[in-house]
């Protein structure tokens, strides 16, 4: 599986031929040496006695350094009456063909006109070799066409051979490659410079950002009216970007296996301006296993400068999709993957990358910091984010990349990284509030059951069928989410002690939540018959209850909030503001008793004559002032906790 076949996929042959020619000299190279094995392994089978070469040096030179079963076809070979056998035939065969494949493409399959009778001579011995796999070995007039070099001998695959070199050597002249700025041009006219050159100055703006890694080596010709842009992103055979420039239209052409990679790629030249026509799955023989993989277009029509912007722009992208997808698998261990995904378009963004942090470590890297650091934070199996919260974990990540990319590209070594991802993190558990994160969303379910009671109070029988099942169907669905959020504490507070407090205290917010939703509850069982609907009178003594009520949860959202940012340190005015507020829901709960007694009151002298709305409006106020109760309880949970974390005195 080789890049080159993925280029010719896209249907750009004319990018390849350096890159053809490259390689046909190298199968020049070793078919030659095949042939001077096979005579060699001839000799030795008629004089056995005969010391052989070594061939360690010239199999080496030719990249067959681990071809150990050549040396072994050499040794092993004899005669069997007038047939040389040779055990290693069929790879030999296979190496054979293989090779005349490769050296031939550039001659018979570069679109150029050249005699007929190459691509039909390569073709005639393709399919010789193919046809003797299975045998035992060569006579020795077979032997001989392989090997001998006369030409009035008739053909031989060794005269093939010397034939497409020839030609080889005379179209690599021909198609001599110039270095422009970095990039291997040929063909190429005047004014097709100053667009490579836009290019390769994107190419240099990033490249340092993939330090050692493979990739980013750039093609350019001119196929007629075209300008061909080709880069080596990486080592995958299927990953391949070619960009074609005509009158004024850049049009790209991008195949990825990884379809995450692509929307990420195709996601970041949609902010430069590109267009993209289409993206589909499509398969090619002797492409990524014949697997699956996709193929998009994109255009972006611009002119003068804007046309060179582009350019420079694309270019300036090709480095984020190196190792993106190994970049977000690690990722993935510390945050959910919409997260990391994020995390890599905003390094790419902030040309900040990723690759630095993979070279220093990677996830090895966190694991590491989270160890070091705080042994009662972290325990083993716990996720960064979890612990974190979303949030903090995402930007310690992010402030990482930038740190590791940094130092890098400084040449600081990685232990450096290392001792800087710790202090990172330290200073991140310093700051945490994920704790807070959980008890404001808590409180903000509580405040919404409060704020809907309050409402449907005042709106009372006025209020429709179908508005009445939603209210209650709404107030269920808040008090089951924020049972799951005191759920999720419980599970935190079984790997790490210092989430008890936080159970405790949210056990004693739920009781509220669920006081709540059974008072929307009771609520909505009064509006229909045989109730009806309460008096003016108990619909506002009920109000001034749950107003009351609702009073309190407002500053226990606003003393979370408070707490979130205390410390020992932490600036007095906030400390006397979060007492203060604390004070206010102690004081409500006080209001609410007088208040439910007040409200009972009403009930009674009011609406006595009807047991079924006595009944629900004395269930009703007793519920409202049961989640006062708890609401108090909650305060000073929140307060005990706060002042084990900072100090304060009361």
């Amino acid at each position: 599986m080789i890049k080159e076949k993925a280029v010719a996929s896209l249907g750009q042959q004319s990018l390849l031929m350096p890159a053809w020619i490259k390689s046909a000299l190298a199968a020049n190279d070793r078919l030659k040496l095949y042939l001077t094995l096979l005579q060699c392994a001839a000799q030795h089978a008629a004089s056995p006695r005969t010391v052989l070469p070594d061939w360690e040096h010239e199999l080496a030179q030719v990249g067959l350094h681990d071809a150990k079963w050549l040396k072994d076809m050499v040794h092993a070979a004899h005669f069997d009456d007038q047939k040389l056998i040779l055990p290693q035939l069929d790879p030999l065969l296979a190496a054979l063909t293989a090779d005349l494949s490769v050296m031939a493409r550039p001659v018979c399959d570069g679109g150029r006109k050249y005699p007929l009778s190459l691509a039909t001579r390569r073709d005639l011995w393709m399919q010789r070799c193919q046809q003797m796999q299975g045998n035992k070995g060569l006579d020795r007039e077979t032997l001989a066409e392989f090997t001998h070099g006369n030409r009035k001998s008739g053909d031989s695959f060794h005269l093939l051979v010397m034939d497409l070199h020839k030609q080889i050597n005379a179209l690599s002249a021909d198609i001599a490659t110039e270095n422009l700025d970095g990039a291997r041009v040929w063909h190429i006219d005047e004014d097709d410079r100053p667009l490579i050159q836009a290019f390769m100055r994107g190419v240099h703006r990033t490249a340092p950002l993939k330090f050692s890694h493979p990739g980013l080596e750039t093609a350019v010709t001119r196929d007629g009216t075209r300008l061909l842009i080709q880069n080596d992103i990486g080592t995958n055979d299927v990953h391949v970007l070619v960009i074609e420039v005509a009158r004024d239209v850049v049009t790209l052409t991008y195949s990825d296996l990884h379809a995450g990679r692509f929307d990420f790629f195709r996601q970041m030249l949609q902010e430069i301006g590109f267009q993209w026509t289409g993206f589909d799955p499509t398969t090619t023989d002797g492409l990524n296993s014949g697997k699956l993989y996709l193929v998009g277009n994109a255009t972006l029509k611009a002119q003068g400068q804007d046309l060179l912007d582009g350019l420079e722009a694309v270019a300036s992208r090709i480095v984020f999709v190196i190792d993106w997808n190994r970049a977000r698998k690690q990722l993935q261990h510390f945050v959910r993957k919409p997260q990391a995904c994020a995390l890599l378009r905003r390094a790419a963004q902030e040309e900040t990358g990723h690759i630095a942090w993979l070279l220093a470590g990677g996830a090895r890297l966190v694991f590491d910091a989270m160890q070091a650091v705080d042994s009662e934070a972290f325990r083993v199996g716990d996720r960064l984010d979890e612990v974190l919260g979303t949030t903090s974990a995402t930007e310690y990540l992010h402030e990482l990349l930038r740190v590791a990319s940094a130092m890098r590209i400084a040449q600081q070594p990685v232990a450096l990284i290392a001792d800087e991802a710790r202090m990172l993190l330290a200073r991140v558990l310093r700051q945490r509030t994920f704790e807070f994160d959980l008890l404001a969303e808590h409180a903000a379910y509580c405040h919404a059951l409060a704020q809907a009671l309050c409402d449907a109070l005042e709106t009372g029988a006025a209020m429709e069928v179908a508005q009445r099942a939603s209210l209650v169907s709404r107030a269920k669905a808040w008090e089951r989410q924020a049972d799951h959020l005191l759920m999720d504490a419980r599970q935190h507070a079984e790997r790490q002690s210092r989430w008890e407090g936080i159970v405790v205290l949210l056990e004693k917010s739920d009781d509220v939540a669920d006081c709540l939703e059974e008072a929307i509850f009771i609520h909505s069982m009064t509006l229909p018959e045989p109730v009806s609907g309460l008096s003016a009178a108990v619909s506002e003594a009920l109000r001034r209850l749950a107003d009351t009520t609702l009073a309190a949860i407002q500053d226990q959202v606003k003393a979370i909030e408070i707490a979130r940012d205390l410390s020992e340190r932490g600036d007095p005015l906030d400390s006397e503001s979060f007492l203060q507020t604390l004070w206010r829901m102690l004081h409500a709960e006080r209001l609410c008793d007088e208040l439910s007694r007040q409200a009972r009151m009403t009930i009674a002298g009011v609406i006595a004559a009807s047991p079924a709305a006595v009944l629900l409006a004395s269930d009703l106020a007793n519920t409202i002032e049961k989640a006062s109760d708890h609401l108090l309880a909650a305060g000073y949970a929140l307060r005990r906790m706060v002042l084990a974390k900072t100090g304060l005195v009361a």
